[in-house]
C-alpha cells in the first residue's frame, strides 16, 4: 500500500514537473522576440544618436567655415579698377553721383558694378545705420557701434573705385548737372562744385513738428546715433535726479515720467525697450524707484502700428497695458515746454508731466531737397521729390533719380523696406543705362542711321521697366520678448504674435544686416543682455 502511494505520487511529481517544464519553455520562447526586440530599439536609438551627433558636428563645421570665410572676405576685399575718364573702346565713362549713406544710398551701392561708372559717394555721415535697431540702443540692449557699418567699406568691396565725400550737400544744379557740397570737418573746411552725368538722392528725411511749438527746443529725435546718445544721457540724468528726491516729491515723479510721440514701429518699439529696461534691470538695482516709473505712448490715431492688421495691433495694445505702458491715443500734441506736454483728446486739453520727451513721429524734406523742388516747376508737392514710376525725378530729364525717405510716390512708404527694393532696382537700371550711353556712343561714332542700330537703341529703352515693389510685410518689437509680425509671402498672409514671433524677428534683422560683422556683433549683445543684463551707466 505504502509503494503504491510512493509510485503515484512519484507519477505526479514527473507529471508536474513536466508541465512546469513546459510552461517555462514557452515563457522563455515568448520573452525571447521581446528581448531581441528591446536590443533592436536599442540599437536603433544609439545609431540614430550617433547619426544626429555627426550632422550637428558636421553642421556646426561648415557654419564655422562659412562664417570664417564671409568675414575673410570683408576684412580681405579684392584689388578694384580704378577709375578712368574712359573705357579701353574711347567711350567716355559716365560719372554717377550718390547723395547719402542711408538704407536707399547704400542698397545702389552694394548691388551696383561701379566699373560702369565713376562712382562717387556724397553724405555727411560716413556709416550706414541699420535704424530698425536704433530703439534698442538707448538703453543698452544693443550697442551703437553693432548697428553701423563705414561707407568706406561697404565702397572699399565694389569691384570698381568709389569716391566717398564726408560732406553734406548744399544746392543741385539740374541744368548744368552740377551738385555744391562743403565739408562737415570743421579743421577742413571745403565747397566745391561736382559735376555729373547721373545724380542719385539719397539723403532722406528730418524728424517734423507739424509746427507745434517746443518740439525742437524740449525733445529728442530718434533718427541719428547722437539722438540715441543724447535719450541716453537723459534718462539716465532723470533717474539719477529722482532718485536724490524724496518719494513724496512731485519732481521726482516728473522726472520719472518719461513719454514717447509717435505711434509708429519707432515709438512703439522704443516704448517697448524702455518698460524692459525698467522691468528686466532697473528693478534688481533700484526697486522702489522702479516701481515708480511711468512709461507713456502718445499717438493722434484711434490706435497704433496703422500698417498692422488689426488683430495684432489689439494684440499689441492688450500687452502694452499689461506691462504698465500707458496709451493715450486719439489724443494730440499741441505745444511742449520744459516740463510738460498739452495734448487734446477730443474736447479736453491736458497736460502730461514728463521727465524725458522721445518724438517719434513724422518726415519732412531736407534742405537740399527743398531747394531742389524749388527750381522745377513740376514739383509741386511739400511731402517729397515727385518722382515717376522709374524713379527719376519729375522735370530733370533723365538725369537725376530719387529714392527712400526724401521722396513721394503714391503707394511707396518711407520704410527701410521700400528703399532697399530701389536701390536694388536702380542698380539694375544704371547697367541698362551704360548699355544704352555705349550704343548711343557708337551710332554717333559710325555716324550712321542705320535703321538696325536705332531698332538695337530703341529695344534696349524698352527694356527698362517701372519700379514695383514687392511688400514682404511688417514686423515690429512690443515688450517682454513678444513681437508681432504681419507677412505676405506671394498672395499668402501670414500674422503671428508672442514669443516664437520674437525670435523669428531677431532672425529677420539678422538677415538684413549688410555684413557678417554686424550680425556678429548684434547677436553677442542680445547674448550678453540675456546672460549680464544691461548697462546702467551712462
Amino acid at each position: 500500500m505504502l509503494a503504491q502511494t510512493a509510485r503515484l505520487l512519484g507519477q505526479g511529481t514527473r507529471a508536474n514537473s513536466a508541465r512546469l517544464f513546459t510552461q517555462s519553455t514557452r515563457v522563455l520562447q515568448q520573452q525571447q522576440p521581446a528581448a531581441a526586440a528591446s536590443v533592436s530599439r536599442s540599437s536603433l536609438f544609439k545609431r540614430a544618436g550617433k547619426a544626429f551627433l555627426k550632422l550637428t558636428l558636421f553642421t556646426g563645421l561648415a557654419g564655422t567655415a562659412y562664417v570664417s570665410y564671409q568675414l575673410y572676405r570683408e576684412k580681405n576685399p579684392a584689388p578694384q579698377q580704378p577709375q578712368a575718364a574712359t573705357f579701353p573702346n574711347g567711350s567716355p565713362r559716365k560719372t554717377l553721383v550718390i547723395l547719402g549713406s542711408g538704407w536707399g544710398a547704400v542698397s545702389l551701392l552694394k548691388n551696383l558694378d561701379t566699373t560702369l561708372y565713376n562712382v562717387v559717394v556724397v553724405s555727411p555721415r560716413n556709416y550706414f545705420l541699420f535704424t530698425p535697431l536704433l530703439p534698442s540702443t538707448p538703453v543698452g540692449t544693443i550697442e551703437l557701434k553693432s548697428i553701423v557699418e563705414p561707407v568706406r567699406s561697404i565702397a572699399r568691396r565694389a569691384p570698381g573705385e568709389v569716391h566717398y565725400y564726408e560732406a553734406e550737400a548744399l544746392d543741385v544744379d539740374p541744368v548744368n548737372k552740377t551738385v555744391k557740397i562743403k565739408s562737415v570737418n570743421t579743421e577742413h573746411e571745403y565747397q566745391l562744385d561736382m559735376k555729373y552725368d547721373y545724380l542719385v538722392n539719397g539723403v532722406g528725411a528730418q524728424p517734423t513738428t507739424f509746427g507745434i511749438p517746443g518740439v525742437v527746443e524740449n525733445s529728442s529725435f530718434l533718427k541719428e546715433i547722437s539722438d540715441a546718445q543724447e535719450i541716453r544721457m537723459k534718462i539716465m540724468t532723470s533717474i539719477e535726479k529722482a532718485a536724490s528726491l524724496a518719494p513724496t516729491d512731485p519732481e521726482r515723479s516728473r522726472l520719472l515720467s518719461f513719454v514717447v510721440v509717435g505711434g509708429g514701429p519707432t515709438g512703439v518699439e522704443f516704448a517697448a525697450e524702455l518698460r524692459d529696461y525698467v522691468d528686466q534691470d532697473l528693478a534688481k538695482w533700484m526697486p522702489e524707484l522702479s516701481k515708480e516709473i511711468n512709461v507713456t505712448l502718445v499717438e493722434a490715431l484711434p490706435n497704433i502700428l496703422n500698417m498692422f492688421d488689426k488683430s495684432l495691433v489689439d494684440y499689441a495694445q492688450d500687452l502694452f497695458k499689461q506691462d504698465r505702458i500707458d496709451l493715450k491715443l486719439k489724443t494730440m500734441v499741441k505745444n511742449v515746454d520744459k516740463t510738460h506736454i498739452t495734448a487734446k483728446c477730443g474736447d479736453d486739453l491736458t497736460k502730461v508731466p514728463y521727465g524725458v520727451l522721445v518724438w517719434a513721429t513724422g518726415n519732412a524734406p531736407r534742405e537740399v531737397s527743398k531747394n531742389l523742388m524749388e527750381k522745377l516747376e513740376e514739383q509741386n508737392s511739400r511731402r517729397g521729390l515727385l518722382i515717376d514710376e522709374k524713379l527719376q525725378l519729375i522735370g530733370a530729364q533723365g538725369s537725376i533719380f530719387a529714392l527712400g525717405d526724401c521722396t513721394f510716390y503714391p503707394g511707396l512708404f518711407p520704410t527701410a523696406q521700400v528703399a532697399h527694393q530701389e536701390g536694388e532696382y536702380l542698380a539694375k537700371v544704371f547697367k541698362k543705362l551704360h548699355k544704352i550711353d555705349q550704343t548711343k556712343w557708337e551710332l554717333a561714332q559710325d555716324n550712321t542711321n542705320d535703321p538696325k542700330a536705332q531698332s538695337k537703341l530703341n529695344r534696349l529703352e524698352s527694356q527698362i521697366q517701372p519700379f514695383h515693389y514687392e511688400h514682404m510685410g511688417a514686423l515690429a518689437y512690443i515688450g517682454s520678448e513678444k513681437a508681432i509680425a504681419d507677412l505676405a509671402v506671394g498672395e499668402s498672409k501670414y500674422r503671428s504674435a508672442g514669443s516664437f514671433t520674437f525670435l523669428f524677428w531677431k532672425s529677420a534683422y539678422l538677415a538684413m544686416c549688410m555684413s557678417f560683422r554686424n550680425r556678429i556683433l548684434i547677436a553677442m549683445d542680445w547674448t550678453k543682455v540675456y546672460f549680464l543684463g544691461r548697462d546702467s551707466s551712462v
